[in-house]
């Protein structure tokens, strides 16, 4: 089985693929648990550990481990963990590792792992030309080509940074859910920041996303990912696909894409 992880500035989503040669293959678990910088090595190989065992499964049935983390003081904890509790070495998506997608940037280093991980995932599932829209801590747009390259995109603050910058700049606003308003024009202040913070929201993605089709052509596809992307798809114009699992089966692609150096356990 193949354990992948996707780390994130707040959350980290973790799933577990069951891998068999000749089948497709099969997501057997998911979780999303808070990114803490602070876990010791021990602290976070007992937290998975507790996972796997409330869905009844073995770490010692884990053959492969596939990491794209955007959080560079962790890498070297998750190393140690997956070295001492799962006895296998994982495989991060850094320079150096075969993805299938050239990176056409002005410095393709800089890019991050998600948003590679991201593009794999939508190029193998839609073809090109697509726009991939990733809502989390930061909401990222990225342009795959035709021909599956990686074009460029742009970067825009998160709807949840967003939301905390106004709470903690206007004293007399309280801290409200994030949900689609039943009304656009607002009677109270609650209703006032959930139209301003919901509707603002989507004419910043459908806005962004206007341009980038209108460059990339009237053919171009979009697909959002990320744990706000039903939300704001929801409302958007220009949104036609959500797949929650798309960071998980890209890295799940990319390990596949580097199986041959990796297939044994603890290589």
């Amino acid at each position: 089985m193949l354990l992948v992880l996707d780390v994130g500035n707040t959350n980290t989503v973790l799933g577990l693929f069951k891998l068999a040669e000749g089948a497709p293959a099969e997501l057997l678990a998911n979780w999303r648990i808070t990114t803490s910088r602070t876990y010791t090595v021990d602290e976070f190989g007992v937290l998975l550990r507790n996972l796997f065992a409330l869905r009844g499964l073995e770490i010692a049935a884990i053959t492969g481990i596939a990491i794209s983390s955007v959080v560079p003081p962790l890498d070297s904890m998750l190393r140690q963990t997956f070295d001492l509790y799962f006895h296998v070495k994982p495989v991060f998506v850094e320079p150096g590792i075969k993805t299938g997608l050239p990176i056409l940037t002005d410095n393709p280093t800089e890019v991050g792992a998600d948003r590679i991980v991201n593009c794999v995932a939508a190029f193998e599932r839609f073809g090109g030309p697509t726009i991939v829209v990733d809502m989390g801590t930061a909401t990222t747009f990225d342009a795959i080509s035709k021909k599956g390259e990686f074009l460029g995109g742009a970067i825009a603050p998160g709807l949840g940074i967003s939301a905390e910058a106004l709470f903690s700049r206007a004293a007399r606003l309280s801290r409200i859910d994030i949900k689609k308003p039943g009304k656009v024009i607002g009677t109270n202040t609650v209703d006032n920041v959930q139209i301003g913070l919901y509707y603002g929201y989507i004419g910043l993605v459908d806005g962004i996303l206007e341009r980038m089709i209108g460059e990339m052509g009237a053919e171009t596809k979009t697909v959002a990912t990320g744990g706000l992307a039903k939300l704001i798809a929801g409302g958007s114009k220009y949104i036609a696909e959500v797949d929650d699992m798309l960071t998980l089966n890209g890295l799940r692609i990319i390990y596949e894409r580097n199986f041959d150096r990796h297939k044994k356990r603890g290589a």
